[in-house]
């Protein structure tokens, strides 16, 4: 045992000499770099693709290693125009992925005002709880998309501009059937509906179930493109599920959906202030 740990203080030793602190911290921060991408691609659809384009480098190193000249050099001659095809073919999980990084720096924001800040006030998270399960109670489909971080103004220009305060008899009447504003996703902007009949993006996730329709494809797919709080009310089954972060969540409560929206509803900021000082131009106390 001790001749053991003499081997090992000795190479960890040696290991430390040639690469230092820096290189210690190097690798520990491609480690979790190389982690989080792979995750990353096994979240999304591009897991298959990726998982193609190692099964061509290895078939390249094999013909490297086998002095195959001509797969060689075909593979060789190909690889700058493949380098353009992936970030073509990766075009909207990339998009998606620098979308969701600064949305997680866009957070720290809410850290520097010294206040409680409302997304929504309570009246509006008990009137939009009570109208979803009043549609559902009445199988009456809706689909309700509360903007978060991420503006929604894309999706607000394919609806009908309407900027009114939320109740619950202006939700129910807007998703009557039969009614002019009945199709298409509601859009909330803290206590006002900003669009009704607005076009979301529908998800392109193969694994959720065939029984979902159009309307919670959507929401799913518009709480894939942003950090959206997207509810939706099932016309056949009258259940309340919500999406977000391209994750759906079918048939909860009415206390369970109350309880993520005042979760949603407040940020919480720390008691310290980060201000300007009064009087001298540029000058900060700290900055972010």
């Amino acid at each position: 045992m001790k001749q053991v740990l003499e081997y090992l203080k000795y190479n960890f030793s040696w290991v430390w000499a040639s690469l230092g602190i820096s290189g210690f911290v190097e690798i520990i921060i491609l480690t979790v770099s190389v982690y989080y991408i792979l995750r990353w691609f096994q979240r999304t659809q591009t897991w298959t693709l990726l998982k193609g384009l190692l099964i061509i480098l290895a078939i390249m190193l094999a013909a490297y290693v086998m002095q195959l000249r001509v797969i060689l050099s075909i593979l060789q001659s190909a690889f700058g125009v493949g380098i353009i095809a992936v970030f073509i073919l990766f075009q909207p999980e990339l998009r998606r992925g620098l979308e969701q990084l600064g949305r997680r720096n866009l957070r720290f924001a809410g850290w520097f005002d010294g206040a409680k800040n409302e997304r929504f006030s309570e009246t509006t998270r008990d009137a939009i709880a009570q109208a979803c399960f009043e549609m559902g109670a009445e199988k009456v489909g809706a689909l309700i998309v509360i903007e978060n971080m991420t503006p929604l103004g894309e999706y607000e220009k394919t609806g009908i501009p309407m900027d009114a305060l939320i109740s619950p008899q202006l939700l129910n009447q807007i998703f009557e059937k039969n009614t002019p504003l009945h199709d298409g996703a509601v859009l909330v902007r803290r206590d006002r509906i900003t669009a009704a009949t607005c076009v979301l993006p529908v998800s392109k996730n193969m694994s959720i179930s065939h029984a979902l329709g159009t309307r919670h494809r959507a929401g799913l797919g518009v709480s894939e493109a942003s950090d959206c709080f997207c509810i939706i009310v099932s016309e056949e089954t009258g259940q309340v599920s919500i999406a977000e972060d391209g994750v759906l969540t079918r048939g909860i409560s009415y206390d369970k959906l109350i309880a993520r929206m005042e979760e949603l509803r407040v940020i919480e900021a720390p008691t310290k202030r980060f201000k300007f000082r009064k009087g001298k131009k540029n000058e900060k106390v700290s900055e972010q």
